[in-house]
């Protein structure tokens, strides 16, 4: 995922990164249903290897394209159950598969996704030939649980696979062949469950309209000037803890790993985050990082940390 510029600072204080070496748990969750109150779905399309089919992946707002194999829908409703392991949610944008024989791109939108422990469903609406079909697109299946906080829930490597719905849906939009169980990329799911967010989808700048005055973009925020920093150096295999402050309670944060997007974590009432990763065991010695930021890239703060040769 390309780095976005933007100021570090926040009203009311400026960002705060510390490192430490992992193991920190997760609180416990609730033991009755939640409501959420905000959030974003990842869902990259590159371990479906849909372009090897000459099939790309667009959207429509408030969706946000990160990528060509990445996009961001934001959560506009739902509800999870820790105890169980139930989920409920509804996206909002849509996705948009291109496909140089389809004749028109394909719409897939009131994406919903349920899971049930750990499997689920993405379901979608869409239309071909002027036909409107409601369908479930892709299974999906977790390799752990998710990660319960007061502040919020996360669910990674949410692995989609094609139902034999969206097999066949996908082969008559494209004239590929597609068969159920085929990839269908990854989701990443963070929601905030202990306040309300303001967090907006990011905006696209419109074109201007033809034949008026073209206006000015509004400038672009810098990065701040002074970074925090910490000294930790660490050993490959290792785990490394990243903790942050200076967000918005209930929040959505993105956690970078040498410019490689890979984590989402929520800002609990106090705007703090806190995510434990591990260093591959054939991470390169030296220097690495470790970036914060929101979704719509208005905050972010990096720290440093280093890699001992493996031994």
């Amino acid at each position: 995922m390309a780095k976005r510029p933007g100021a570090a600072a926040v009203t009311g204080g400026a960002l705060l990164v510390l490192l430490c070496p992992g193991g920190a748990a997760a609180q416990d969750g609730d033991e009755i249903p939640r409501d959420m109150s905000g959030g974003y779905a990842s869902w990259n399309i590159a371990p479906a290897e849909l372009d090897d089919q000459g099939i790309s992946l667009d959207v429509a707002e408030p969706a946000v394209q990160a990528s060509a194999d990445r996009a961001w829908f934001p959560t506009t409703s739902g509800s999870t159950d820790p105890e169980t392991g139930a989920a409920d949610f509804e996206l909002g944008g849509s996705a948009l598969l291109t496909s140089p024989t389809g004749t028109q791109p394909l719409p897939l939108s009131g994406l919903r996704l349920r899971l049930d422990g750990d499997a689920g469903a993405l379901y979608a609406r869409t239309v071909v030939d002027g036909r409107a079909r409601q369908l479930a697109l892709a299974d999906v299946k977790s390799g752990a649980a998710p990660v319960v906080q007061t502040s919020g829930d996360t669910w990674t490597g949410l692995r989609a696979s094609l139902t034999q719905d969206g097999a066949a849906l996908l082969s008559e939009w494209s004239g590929a062949e597609f068969t159920a169980g085929d990839a269908y990329g990854v989701l990443d799911l963070t929601v905030g469950t202990g306040g309300d967010t303001t967090e907006a989808a990011p905006q696209e700048t419109p074109l201007p309209t033809p034949g008026t005055p073209e206006e000015k973009p509004a400038a672009t925020p810098q990065p701040a000037t002074t970074a925090p920093s910490a000294t930790v150096t660490l050993s490959p295999g290792a785990e490394q803890q990243v903790t942050g402050a200076g967000f918005e309670p209930g929040e959505v944060v993105l956690v970078a790993i040498d410019d490689d997007t890979r984590y989402q974590a929520v800002a609990d009432e106090a705007g703090r985050i806190s995510r434990t990763f591990p260093v591959y065991g054939t991470a390169a010695e030296g220097a690495h990082s470790v970036e914060l930021s929101t979704v719509t890239g208005e905050r972010r703060a990096v720290v440093g940390f280093g890699v001992r040769a493996r031994a």
